[in-house]
């Protein structure tokens, strides 16, 4: 065999060996057609998520922006505290103190974080956040990949966990890649 023939068979050869696999590492992602700016204090969508007695979710990049890749919002906080201990079996997620003071502890660390600052909280490890001191508080909330916490977070707001029993919240959290591990941060002087 000519060596010109030879090459032109082994690449014939590769591509469609390669093929089936082509199609796989093609993924038709539905993401937004342009940019989009959300203005401070606003929501991507004009419809803001209250939680937890004062406390308001702006979402800044939607879940569906992405296809899934991340979920951002700002969370604007009046009281002081936050959710128990927990962890995402499939999500990091990052805070940045936008406003006011914060403690998040991520595993065995616990970090006192202020306006300009932030922490990162890898999947699968526990942590708890709480707002301390007067005044608001507001966090830049990020979760990569987005998961299931948008729709957590505005189901909450509808208010469907009010009615459950603890197991019953345990599964709901569990439905959306969430375990409860502890309760929240009980002593925020640090």
């Amino acid at each position: 065999m000519k060596r010109s023939s030879f090459f032109k068979l082994f690449l014939a050869a590769g591509s469609v060996v390669s093929s089936p696999f082509s199609s796989f590492a093609k993924k038709d992602i539905k993401r937004v057609g342009k940019g989009f700016k959300v203005d401070a204090g606003k929501d991507r969508f004009d419809k803001s998520i209250s939680l937890f007695e004062g406390d308001t979710f702006y979402t800044k990049v939607a879940t569906e922006d992405t296809d899934g890749d991340i979920f951002v919002f700002e969370s604007s906080r009046l009281k002081e505290g936050g959710p128990g201990l927990h962890f995402h079996f499939d999500q990091d997620e990052w805070w940045y103190v936008l406003q006011g003071e914060f403690l998040i502890k991520v595993g065995e660390t616990t970090y006192r974080a202020k306006a300009g600052d932030s922490v990162f909280g890898p999947r699968k490890i526990a942590h708890a956040f709480a707002k301390v001191g007067e005044g608001e508080g507001k966090l830049l909330m990020f979760f990569q990949p987005a998961g299931k916490m948008e729709d957590f977070f505005k189901k909450i707001s509808e208010g469907v966990t009010k009615s459950m029993s603890e197991e019953e919240k345990d599964k709901f959290w569990g439905d959306h890649g969430i375990k409860r591990v502890g309760p929240p941060l009980k002593n925020l002087k640090m």
